[in-house]
Protein backbone atom coordinates (compact mmCIF):
# COMPACT_ATOMS: atom_id res chain seq x y z
CA UNK A 1 0.00 0.00 0.00
CA UNK A 2 1.15 3.17 -0.80
CA UNK A 3 0.19 6.64 0.85
CA UNK A 4 -1.97 8.37 -2.07
CA UNK A 5 -3.25 12.02 -1.61
CA UNK A 6 -5.17 14.24 -3.79
CA UNK A 7 -7.85 17.63 -2.91
CA UNK A 8 -11.58 18.19 -3.09
CA UNK A 9 -12.09 21.34 -4.47
CA UNK A 10 -15.27 23.51 -3.16
CA UNK A 11 -15.85 27.10 -4.20
CA UNK A 12 -17.53 28.18 -0.80
CA UNK A 13 -15.17 26.93 1.55
CA UNK A 14 -11.67 26.24 -0.21
CA UNK A 15 -9.53 23.26 -1.03
CA UNK A 16 -9.54 20.12 1.36
CA UNK A 17 -6.24 17.34 1.12
CA UNK A 18 -7.40 14.11 1.17
CA UNK A 19 -5.44 11.10 2.17
CA UNK A 20 -5.51 7.59 1.94
CA UNK A 21 -2.79 5.52 4.15
CA UNK A 22 -2.75 3.20 6.80
CA UNK A 23 -4.26 5.38 9.72
CA UNK A 24 -7.44 5.54 7.43
CA UNK A 25 -7.51 2.37 6.25
CA UNK A 26 -7.15 1.27 9.80
CA UNK A 27 -10.42 3.72 10.68
CA UNK A 28 -12.82 2.12 7.64
CA UNK A 29 -11.54 -1.37 8.88
CA UNK A 30 -12.47 -0.96 12.00
CA UNK A 31 -15.92 0.45 11.38
CA UNK A 32 -16.71 -1.60 8.33
CA UNK A 33 -14.32 -4.76 8.64
CA UNK A 34 -12.28 -3.98 5.53
CA UNK A 35 -12.11 -1.29 2.67
CA UNK A 36 -13.73 -3.68 0.07
CA UNK A 37 -16.91 -3.60 2.69
CA UNK A 38 -16.98 -0.31 2.94
CA UNK A 39 -16.64 0.41 -1.59
CA UNK A 40 -19.57 -2.04 -1.20
CA UNK A 41 -21.34 0.23 1.01
CA UNK A 42 -20.52 3.71 -0.45
CA UNK A 43 -20.89 2.11 -4.23
CA UNK A 44 -24.59 0.81 -3.44
CA UNK A 45 -27.34 3.33 -4.16
CA UNK A 46 -30.76 3.45 -3.25
CA UNK A 47 -33.72 4.12 -5.95
CA UNK A 48 -32.40 7.58 -6.75
CA UNK A 49 -29.20 6.52 -7.46
CA UNK A 50 -27.51 7.87 -3.95
CA UNK A 51 -24.64 6.08 -2.01
CA UNK A 52 -25.69 5.82 2.05
CA UNK A 53 -24.17 9.08 2.18
CA UNK A 54 -23.34 8.70 6.46
CA UNK A 55 -20.82 6.17 5.28
CA UNK A 56 -18.83 8.31 2.55
CA UNK A 57 -19.24 11.39 4.97
CA UNK A 58 -17.37 8.79 7.64
CA UNK A 59 -14.74 7.48 4.73
CA UNK A 60 -13.93 11.11 3.77
CA UNK A 61 -13.89 12.94 7.19
CA UNK A 62 -11.09 10.33 7.94
CA UNK A 63 -9.12 11.17 4.71
CA UNK A 64 -9.66 15.00 5.16
CA UNK A 65 -8.75 14.86 8.67
CA UNK A 66 -5.65 12.64 7.82
CA UNK A 67 -4.88 15.22 4.89
CA UNK A 68 -5.34 18.18 7.38
CA UNK A 69 -3.20 16.73 9.97
CA UNK A 70 -0.26 15.64 7.84
CA UNK A 71 -0.05 18.90 6.36
CA UNK A 72 -0.49 20.85 10.10
CA UNK A 73 2.95 18.54 10.65
CA UNK A 74 4.51 21.32 7.91
CA UNK A 75 2.94 24.29 8.01
CA UNK A 76 3.04 27.37 10.37
CA UNK A 77 -0.33 27.77 10.04
CA UNK A 78 -2.86 25.15 11.18
CA UNK A 79 -5.38 24.56 10.11
CA UNK A 80 -8.61 22.84 12.38
CA UNK A 81 -9.97 19.04 11.54
CA UNK A 82 -13.25 18.71 10.28
CA UNK A 83 -16.33 17.33 11.65
CA UNK A 84 -18.92 15.56 9.75
CA UNK A 85 -21.35 18.20 9.64
CA UNK A 86 -18.64 20.40 7.48
CA UNK A 87 -18.17 17.15 5.32
CA UNK A 88 -21.67 16.99 4.21
CA UNK A 89 -21.35 20.62 3.35
CA UNK A 90 -17.70 20.13 1.09
CA UNK A 91 -19.68 17.10 -0.42
CA UNK A 92 -22.39 19.44 -1.19
CA UNK A 93 -20.45 21.70 -2.43
CA UNK A 94 -18.15 19.99 -4.62
CA UNK A 95 -20.71 17.90 -5.85
CA UNK A 96 -21.32 14.02 -5.02
CA UNK A 97 -20.05 12.89 -8.06
CA UNK A 98 -16.84 14.97 -8.17
CA UNK A 99 -16.22 13.47 -4.14
CA UNK A 100 -16.99 9.78 -5.30
CA UNK A 101 -14.95 9.93 -8.03
CA UNK A 102 -11.99 11.49 -6.24
CA UNK A 103 -12.33 8.81 -2.91
CA UNK A 104 -12.83 5.59 -5.42
CA UNK A 105 -9.43 6.92 -7.38
CA UNK A 106 -7.63 7.69 -4.69
CA UNK A 107 -8.56 4.50 -2.48
CA UNK A 108 -8.22 2.15 -5.20
CA UNK A 109 -4.55 3.72 -6.58
CA UNK A 110 -3.39 3.29 -2.80
CA UNK A 111 -4.67 -0.72 -2.61
CA UNK A 112 -3.96 -1.30 -6.34
CA UNK A 113 -0.42 -0.64 -5.71
CA UNK A 114 -0.45 -2.87 -3.23
CA UNK A 115 -1.59 -5.67 -5.55
CA UNK A 116 0.66 -5.12 -7.83
CA UNK A 117 3.22 -5.06 -5.77
CA UNK A 118 2.08 -8.67 -3.75
CA UNK A 119 2.22 -9.81 -7.78
CA UNK A 120 5.75 -9.54 -8.00
CA UNK A 121 7.23 -10.11 -4.94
Amino acid sequence: MKDKTGCIHTQNYGDYPIVFNLNVLEEIQENYGSISEWGKVVETTDSDGVPKISDLKAGLLSMINEGIDIKNETSETKQEFVNLKQVGRIITDAGLENVLKAVKDLSLSSTQDEEENSKNA
